[in-house]
């Protein structure tokens, strides 16, 4: 698979994976959401690993990968799961347009892949602006909206926390591979997760419920982790999550398109705040490159007085 069809791929999946983990806990339950999802995810990806004889590497850095993105997903989703309880879908998206800045932190501090220049701390400070300016739009949805924030910047820190560590681990092994051992980890967390929480099964399951778990086990998580892992293996961290600077702007409108979610005017300031702080962060230093070559360039051509 070409790298930019990947990236293309999770970028459109990322898009609707909010709308449908709303779905896919109507009258069931959001563990039942999760842990269906993830088991539906988990055999998908088996099956697909025996019919084109994928390998599942056992070696030690294989199985430090498998535990790294386990524990990743296991953390990220469930925040997800349980913070859409109390937010819109399309802010889930958006919450998650901080994941290049805090890789980035994460990425120079243990991959030294990135330097802290003075424009990605201004990125930085844009985005945490974005935030409180999200947080005036909370006004409309109730106390529950601050706990569903909170409960995302913690799935943010778990999904880069996993990214980047990965990235050191630096296993050279299939991406489904990678998909199915984390996949395999995040089933047994969430079956334990569900044995103690005694959360009964549902009596019966909407349509569209059904319709969103299944999309979310076969798309979401197999394809959608796999074209995930298969870019994180050949571009750089922060480059990966930058994917979330285009997510955002789609989910919200699918959100309020398809589920007649109200967009307050604080969101849609919020959410292009952060946009702008990430944009500054990963091209601020860039710029100042390309002004420095134009000025030369500029120079060189201005005739002589």
């Amino acid at each position: 698979m070409s790298i930019p069809a990947a990236y293309i791929g999770v970028i459109l999946i990322w898009s609707t994976t909010p709308l449908a983990i709303q779905w896919s806990g109507d009258e069931v339950g959001w563990l039942f959401g999760i842990t269906t999802r993830m088991c539906i995810g988990v055999l998908t990806g088996l099956s697909i690993a025996l019919l084109f004889r994928v390998r599942l590497p056992w070696h030690a850095a294989a199985r430090r990968t498998y535990l790294a993105a386990g524990l990743g997903m296991f953390c990220a989703m469930t925040l997800v799961y349980w913070s859409a309880r109390y937010i819109p879908s399309g802010w889930i998206a958006v919450l998650f347009g901080i994941a290049p800045m805090v890789t980035g932190v994460m990425a120079h501090i243990w991959l030294r892949e990135t330097a802290l220049s003075a424009a990605r701390i201004t990125g930085l400070l844009l985005g945490v602006a974005g935030l409180a300016i999200m947080m005036i739009g909370t006004r409309a949805l109730g106390a529950g909206a601050a706990l569903g924030i909170a409960g995302m910047l913690c799935s943010v820190t778990a999904y880069s926390a996993s990214a980047v560590a990965i990235k050191r681990i630096g296993a050279d092994i299939p991406a489904l591979a990678t998909t199915i051992g984390g996949l395999a980890v995040t089933v047994a967390l969430l079956l334990a997760l569900y044995a103690l929480a005694g959360e009964p099964l549902p009596v019966r399951i909407p349509l569209r419920a059904a319709l969103s778990i299944a999309y979310l086990g076969v798309v979401g998580s197999v394809l959608g982790f796999g074209m995930y892992y298969y870019v994180l293996r050949h571009v750089e961290a922060t480059r990966v999550a930058l994917i979330t600077l285009v997510t955002p702007v789609i989910a919200l409108l699918l959100g309020n398109v398809l589920n007649g979610e109200v967009v307050h005017m604080e969101v849609w300031i919020g959410t292009a705040t952060i946009l702008a702080g990430l944009l500054l962060f990963e091209f601020g230093q860039r710029m100042n490159g390309w002004k420095a070559r134009l000025q030369e360039i500029l120079i060189r051509r201005t005739p002589a007085p």
